[in-house]
């Protein structure tokens, strides 16, 4: 018992520390310590992602607007942080309502112009919209965009505030105007906004004896075909779900590859694409809703890890949803190389805040060797990613900080 108090403090220690932004993990690989990241401002008139605002790969189509007057106005949330500026020319407050995702991102937001810029905070223009201002299906209408600009209203700003509203984890982002900026975000009830990181226990991963088994009938003491810090193929222990559910019916993301291989998981789930740069093809961790066709995704072909583009995507419901967790914080699932950790746009930081669990697990291997160790786990959130959830509700919470995502399945 003693063991696995400790083992909790250090988990909470190692939470703050992520979610306060010590970060780990560098060069081409995704498991080293990485350099600042050089922040390339967008040009004007420029939007990110390249698609449509109310696609599937953006902020998602516009649902109805709402009113005072209307049930969905509990949707809506307002947000008095002290480190916005809200112009609220209307004197009614609306600037101020925003749906919670949309809160969460320009709280965060909020953090970086100040960490960019000292002295200088993010103003906020045009928030939600009740009097008609802007076009027919606007989001604005929805609570899920916002207009921004520099609190000194420096123009020379607006390029990077723009590429800080990506790095902040908006949807959808556009250049849109040389007054200000255009940010939006998925609905709440979307299924790139709710939906944690799983895999339809069909999925199939592969053993070290070169058998497949399914993802659902993995167990404590498996070990699966995963890669390690520099991208190459590697068996580790299969530790623990972070989450499971063996019943309810999900919609998934399925990224299908020119090789015809497939890798079918829920929409805010990492997985690794190739970029292009010097040292050749270099992995990085982005949501499975962000994979475009055209991407490289790594495919597990006669023994080591190879680029393959993607050819398309599609969604496909699937009966139940399994979160594995691996020692190396990586699986690769039908023959595509994934992370295990979803939510926060982050592995190396994911993979941080499970260190007490993968050295519980390290302890446990050494203490009980000599003893089968092959249990199953009932469904439901495991206990530690309740206590990271907390923890990182209570940081929000109290120090604006956002909580540490970790991949749980909506129930």
């Amino acid at each position: 018992m003693l063991l696995w108090t400790r083992i909790v403090l250090v988990g909470l220690i190692c939470l703050s520390l992520v979610s306060s932004g010590m970060g780990c993990g560098p060069g081409r690989g995704y498991g080293r310590r990485r350099h600042p990241k050089k922040l390339t401002p967008l040009a004007y008139k420029q939007f990110i992602p390249n698609v449509a605002e109310k696609t599937l790969g953006a902020s998602g189509r516009y649902e109805g607007k709402i009113t005072r007057n209307s049930e969905r106005f509990k949707e809506l949330t307002p947000n008095y942080n002290t480190d916005i500026i809200f112009k609220d020319e209307e004197n009614t407050g609306a600037d101020r309502l925003m749906t919670q995702r949309c809160k969460d991102k320009l709280n965060s937001l909020a953090i970086s112009v100040m960490n960019q810029w000292p002295g200088v905070k993010l103003r906020v223009t045009e928030g939600w919209d009740e009097d008609g201002h802007h076009f027919e299906e606007s989001l604005h209408y929805e609570g899920r965009a916002v207009d921004i600009t520099t609190s000194d209203r420096d123009k020379s700003k607006y390029g990077t505030l723009s590429r800080l509203a990506v790095e902040a984890g908006f949807d959808w982002v556009y250049y849109e105007s040389k007054a200000h900026i255009h940010c939006s975000v998925k609905a709440e009830n979307s299924v790139a906004a709710k939906s944690g990181g799983c895999f339809p226990g069909s999925s199939a991963v592969t053993l070290q004896d070169g058998t497949k088994k399914a993802v659902k009938d993995l167990q404590t003491g498996d070990r699966v075909l995963a890669a390690d810090d520099d991208g190459n193929p590697i068996y580790t222990d299969f530790i623990m779900f972070i989450d499971q559910d063996s019943a309810t019916r999900r919609l998934f993301y399925v990224i299908e590859t020119d090789s015809g291989h497939k890798i079918t998981l829920t929409a805010a789930h990492l997985l690794f694409v190739g970029r292009n740069s010097t040292e050749g093809e270099r992995m990085s961790a982005v949501f499975a809703s962000q994979v475009q066709p055209g991407h490289k995704v790594f495919v597990f072909d006669a023994d080591r890890l190879e680029p393959v583009t993607v050819k398309r995507i599609y969604t496909q419901e699937h009966e139940g949803s399994f979160a594995p967790v691996t020692a190396q914080g990586t699986v690769v699932v039908d023959q595509v190389l994934a992370s295990c950790y979803a939510v926060i746009e982050d592995h190396e930081l994911a993979h941080w805040a499970l260190a007490p669990v993968r050295l519980a697990h390290w302890v446990s291997s050494l203490l009980f060797s000599s003893q089968p160790r092959a249990t199953a786990q009932n469904d439901g959130v495991h206990w530690y990613s309740k206590i990271l959830y907390q923890l990182g509700t209570w940081l929000l919470d109290s120090h604006s900080i956002h909580p540490l995502g970790m991949s749980v399945c909506p129930s």
